[in-house]
């Protein structure tokens, strides 16, 4: 017999509200002593003695028995031999979400821009995309085609020339729909290596791998540690928490498709957050008893419900204007507007990874095939940062190209403020041009 479900409930009325809410929120992603000392002696393994220590951790980590670099290099070959083996509705799939999330991601493009000033001096910006991106893919039966999607297509739109993936085989298993994706997104080489190993490879380059200049994609905590201590060699997108949903609902909403969309991010893993919010007391209930109706039916119940009863919760709160303002305290990676006029609250949401606005709109519509990245800011880091998209893979160069007028005037300017700095020689290189 399945044991009931046991959910926290929580009321903003309450005067420990806050504190409650900030325990529910706490998650560290904090690599132990352990953990960092083993990813540091790896990534300076692969530093000095590159292929071959990935060699030696491949067959180490991921049971493989392999000679030569050789073997855990994919020729492009290899991908679309892929794109023949998985089911036609898979491929189809597969091109559809590439296609949503390109034309999505196009939008974001930026472009170099000038403009010139009366006396002729031009100032202006160069965008250019970086030379090489990486991309970490977990691997194995748990990894996820959808992510490569998401990963390598906004590198591709941004003009990145060359974008080099890395996944794990371990014990040899190819998920074939991941190498797949990898050839509809435009994924230009594949290395079968994965953990800290896969990273230091990427930020620093050896005979085979080459060096990138970014490090994109989620992986396990050697993983997310060794992006930690390449960071400032290469670029990295971020440090990902847990997944999260939070669900704003009115009230009017079947309470089992609420329930749903809960255990959508609850299946995740253990540490997932699933919240509910919402002003009607009695709907709670209701989806309590849709949450303890449907958890027996999903195939990965166990997760989710090990994440419901550590991390979730079902919050009542005085009215929308409440929950909206709780909603910016939890700062969401992914938030649902589950009421009939969400574009009324649209204003009022200030951190948020992405909204899901109505109720018929499924946070897992945007993990597929929406058309928005769904690699977004978790852990409350919603307040100051964003989604994945094109402009992470594009860097910007100021221009300034003075005319002789406009670097008389400007010389005058940046005399005073470099002499009052003491940097005489900044004032001295300006004041050269300033005309007589």
């Amino acid at each position: 017999m399945t044991s009931p479900i046991a959910i926290r409930r929580l009321n903003a009325a309450d005067q420990d509200f806050a504190r409650h809410l900030d325990h529910l929120l706490s998650w560290e992603s904090v690599s132990d002593d352990a953990v960092n000392q083993r990813v540091l002696e790896i990534i300076q393994a692969v530093r000095s003695r590159g292929d071959a220590a990935l060699v030696e951790y491949t067959k180490q980590f991921d049971g493989l028995d392999v000679a030569t670099m050789a073997d855990l290099i994919l020729p492009r070959e290899r991908l679309e031999l892929a794109l023949t083996r998985i089911t036609p509705e898979q491929r189809s799939a597969l091109e559809q979400a590439a296609e949503r999330v390109r034309l999505y991601h196009e939008r974001q493009k930026q472009d170099s821009w000038t403009y010139t000033e009366a006396d002729g001096t031009v100032l202006g910006q160069k965008v250019t995309p970086l030379d090489r991106a990486g991309l970490y893919v977990p691997g194995g039966k748990a990894s996820y085609p959808s992510s490569v999607l998401m990963n390598a297509i906004p590198a591709k739109v941004a003009g990145v020339p060359e974008v080099v993936m890395v996944v794990p085989t371990p014990r040899g298993e190819i998920n074939e729909i991941v190498l797949a994706a990898a050839c509809i997104a435009g994924v230009d080489r594949v290395f079968t290596i994965g953990g800290a190993q896969a990273v230091a490879a990427l930020a620093y380059g050896t005979e085979s791998v080459p060096p990138v200049d970014k490090i994109v994609g989620p992986g396990n905590i050697y993983v997310a540690t060794a992006k930690r201590h390449v960071f400032g060699k290469v670029g990295i997108d971020m440090i990902a928490g847990p997944s999260e949903i939070l669900v704003v609902c009115d009230g009017q909403t079947d309470p089992d498709w609420i329930a749903m969309d809960l255990f959508s991010q609850a299946e995740h893993d253990e540490d997932a957050q699933s919240i509910l919010i919402s002003p009607d007391a009695a709907f709670l209930d209701r989806v309590a008893a849709s949450i303890a109706k449907l958890l027996p039916t999903l195939e990965r119940e166990t997760i989710a419900r090990t994440s419901l009863e550590g991390r979730g919760a079902l919050i009542q709160v005085a009215d929308m204007a409440q929950a909206i303002e709780v909603a910016n305290r939890i700062a969401p990676e992914h938030l649902e507007l589950s009421v009939e006029h969400p574009e009324q609250y649209l204003p009022l949401i200030r951190h948020a990874g992405a909204i899901f606005m109505g109720r018929y709109t499924a946070e897992a519509l945007g993990d597929y095939c929406a058309g928005p990245n769904h690699v977004l800011p978790t852990s409350g880091t919603a307040r100051y940062s964003s989604p994945l998209g094109v402009y992470d893979f594009q860097k910007r160069s100021s221009i300034i190209h003075c005319s002789a007028e406009g670097a008389s005037e400007l010389g005058k300017v940046a005399s005073v403020l470099a002499r009052g700095e003491s940097l005489t020689a900044h004032a001295r290189s300006a004041e050269y041009r300033i005309k007589p």
